[in-house]
């Protein structure tokens, strides 16, 4: 399955601003010709060569205010803005022993700590700015990058005072704005030289400055491979591992934040980053009290239970199972996500398995199954595939209710449906010898609740070969017979799809319990299809409906009523002309073709006039053939008088149609206020089909 991404890996950053807002700048719905006048006002003090410090500082504070607000940010690009801010960060190279050049920009005594809060606030405005993502191709064609660069590289000149602290953290974040989901940005910045110096703040000691440069290289590396390669060439990796046990929650999570992009998709920095010592700082994040964390301490044990079986293992061993599902219980839809995707991975290795179950995994993941998000129940039903492998894990599964959660849930994904299946398959593999035999024990268990769910398991999971054993001499069959007869609904629709079900399985198909019966042991002549109605050789002749079908005495012995009619006391038996009441011309003539060859087409308009003659005559063949022609014709609205009506024919195979449909359409038929009473009517016949027809149930029988 597909690793997921942690949300955080492509959330756009909001600044973290000190400003204070003027209302009356931010709260206009449109730009006013007064506000595009002030933004020009502002811009033409940053270009003016006789602006001091302080007022090119209070200019570029005025514009950061007008920034704050989104729909003003377009204006204030418009204006000129961004070249301005450029030159202010190349004049205010402080502390640059290398410049020869007198700084130009403002008068003689400004302070190195004017000039870094001059860059900071430059580094602020672009940070803003750069929030629209349209705006960032701009603002780099502009020459920022260089800048904000050489801005990095600062805490090698001097003492690291905090005004310099405070320029590294905001050029560091603007960089991380520029590049958000801006492919080409990242790369130009790995090309200006901006991932050496990143790396290298993350060393400094100020925990802002970390955090800056931790979440810069996190956007740089993400979905990025040159960028990646630098940064683990650049010997990050052993910081950010260091980085991983701070008591910091926010450098935890930003630098977890980045081992998790710089793994995603790369084999080899999967190695790299497991050989630098970060699978136990890992684990222990997954209890941190930072959700962040967590939910990328989880996602990264996922990708790194990719990498080989040993690695599966070792995640287990040193302690990642309870936290994991602990996790799975959390109310944080994110948290459940990458948890489950965890888990899923460990539960692909056999030794995981009953370590995963053991630890109380089972209930959390199918309470999970219905999940509205796609990705956390497309996790789960993996995480149950692999789990369903283990055969002392099948018991454990089926008796929490997981075969019927799997069969019948929701899924919102045809991924997620297709690895249902392939689980359920794995569990119908495991449901024999040993599994079998403490699943038919847990049919006697105390709790009903419980005896439900393994027999409705069983209708599916068993073999053909076990139905018998299963349902007949271990009482399987009473307790679905139980559940019809409940008052409660699901129950009744739980049994009848499983002997529904039962019926598949104990047939190769439900149309093989439609076969003709036995040929009847009196001998059977047929004249064949030329003797039908034919007065050649005729010895009697019926009248049916005022007209005469000649027919042959020796023919008719196949049916029991015209062999006694002719064979003993009764008066036709020297009659030649031999009046057939109450039975139609159509019906009377196909009954008799049927004696006459043994075989006969039937329409579905006649069929059922048909199968009453062939009843009255004691045609067995003829009714079966009828029966097969009615079935088809079975629906919701005419299934209860055909079952009546097989009743009164005693039509057997109808009869077992009927009751079939009922089951297999239960949901539909019991909406209609007569199904109970129905329902009730038929239990019995309903028991004693099913009696009858597992009872023989065997291989042999198929």
């Amino acid at each position: 399955m597909e690793s997921p991404h942690s949300p955080s890996r492509g959330l756009k950053r909001k600044p973290e601003g000190d400003l204070s807002p003027d209302p009356t700048d931010s709260e206009a719905p449109c730009l006013t010709s007064k506000i595009r006048k002030k933004i020009l006002h502002q811009v033409s003090l940053l270009n003016s060569a006789a602006s001091d410090c302080a007022t090119v500082k209070r200019a570029i504070y005025n514009l950061s205010v007008l920034a704050e607000n989104e729909d003003l940010a377009d204006d204030v690009l418009d204006c000129g803005t961004v070249p301005a801010l450029v030159r202010h960060l190349q004049l205010s190279d402080a502390g640059n022993a290398a410049d020869d050049k007198p700084d130009k920009c403002y008068n003689d005594g400004v302070t190195e700590h004017d000039k870094f809060e001059v860059a900071k606030g430059c580094s602020l405005m672009i940070e803003l700015l750069a929030v629209k993502q349209e705006h960032q191709d701009l603002i780099v064609g502009a020459g920022v990058l260089p800048c904000l660069v050489e801005s990095l590289k600062r805490h090698k000149l001097g003492t690291i005072s905090e005004p310099l602290v405070n320029l590294l953290k905001r050029a560091a974040d603007a960089i991380t704005s520029l590049a958000h989901e801006n492919d080409d940005i990242k790369t130009r910045v790995r090309r200006e030289g901006g991932i050496p110096p990143l790396v290298e703040l993350l060393e400094i000691n100020d925990v802002k400055v970390q955090r800056a440069a931790a979440r810069a290289l996190r956007t740089l590396a993400f979905k990025n491979d040159g960028n990646k390669n630098q940064i683990v060439e650049c010997n990050a990796l052993p910081t950010l591992v260091l980085m991983l046990g701070s008591e910091d929650t926010k450098l935890h999570s930003e630098a977890i934040g980045v081992i998790g992009n710089l793994v995603h998709s790369s084999p080899n920095i999967k190695k790299d980053v497991l050989l630098a010592g970060a699978l136990q700082p890992v684990i222990c994040l997954l209890s941190s009290c930072c959700s962040e964390s967590r939910r990328e301490a989880a996602l990264l044990l996922g990708q790194f239970a990719t990498t080989d079986s040993d690695c599966k293992v070792h995640i287990a061993q040193r302690g990642a199972i309870p936290p994991l599902v602990d996790m799975l219980k959390s109310s944080d839809a994110e948290l459940q996500e990458m948890s489950s995707f965890a888990l899923g991975r460990l539960a692909q290795d056999s030794h995981n398995q009953a370590g995963i179950v053991h630890s109380g995994g089972i209930e959390p993941l199918l309470k999970l199954l219905d999940s509205k998000m796609t990705l956390v129940q497309q996790n789960v039903v993996f995480a149950l595939y692999g789990l369903a492998d283990n055969e002392d894990n099948v018991v454990c599964i089926v008796k929490a209710d997981g075969f019927q959660r799997l069969k019948t849930g929701n899924f919102k994904s045809q991924q997620t449906v297709e690895c249902a299946v392939k689980a359920l398959k794995r569990l119908e593999e495991k449901t024999q010898g040993r599994v079998l035999k403490h699943l038919i024990r847990l049919m006697c268990y105390p709790e009903e609740k419980v005896q439900r769910r393994i027999v409705i398991a069983l209708a599916y999971l068993c073999s053909p070969r076990d139905i018998k054993t299963i349902f007949i001499d271990n009482s399987g069959l009473n307790l679905l017979m139980d559940m019809l007869k409940s008052p409660n609904v699901n129950q009744k629709g739980d049994a009848s799809a499983a002997l529904h079900n039962l019926a598949a399985k104990a047939h190769t198909s439900v149309v093989s319990l439609f076969e003709l019966p036995p040929r009847s042991p009196n001998q059977q002549m047929y004249l064949g299809e030329e003797y039908v109605n034919n007065p050649k050789l005729s010895d009697v002749t019926f009248l049916v409906e005022g007209k005469s079908f000649y027919a042959h005495r020796d023919c008719l012995v196949s049916s029991d009523i015209f062999r006694a009619m002719f064979d003993g006391s009764y008066r036709e038996r020297e009659a030649n002309n031999v009046l057939i009441p109450n039975i139609k011309w159509n019906v009377f003539e196909l009954m008799m073709r049927f004696i006459y060859t043994g075989t006969v087409d039937v329409s579905l308009d006649v069929a059922k006039d048909l199968l009453r003659a062939a009843d009255q005559y004691l045609l067995d063949g003829l009714k079966r053939i009828c029966e097969c022609a009615i079935v088809q014709e079975i629906s919701v609205e005419n299934v209860v008088p055909l079952y009546k009506m097989a009743e009164d024919f005693n039509a057997a195979s109808l009869r077992n149609a009927c009751i079939l449909f009922m089951l297999e359409n239960f949901n539909v038929l019991s909406r209609e206020p007569w199904y109970s009473t129905v329902l009730r009517h038929v239990l019995p016949n309903i028991c004693m089909f099913f009696s009858d027809l597992l009872a023989k149930s065997n291989p042999a029988d198929l």
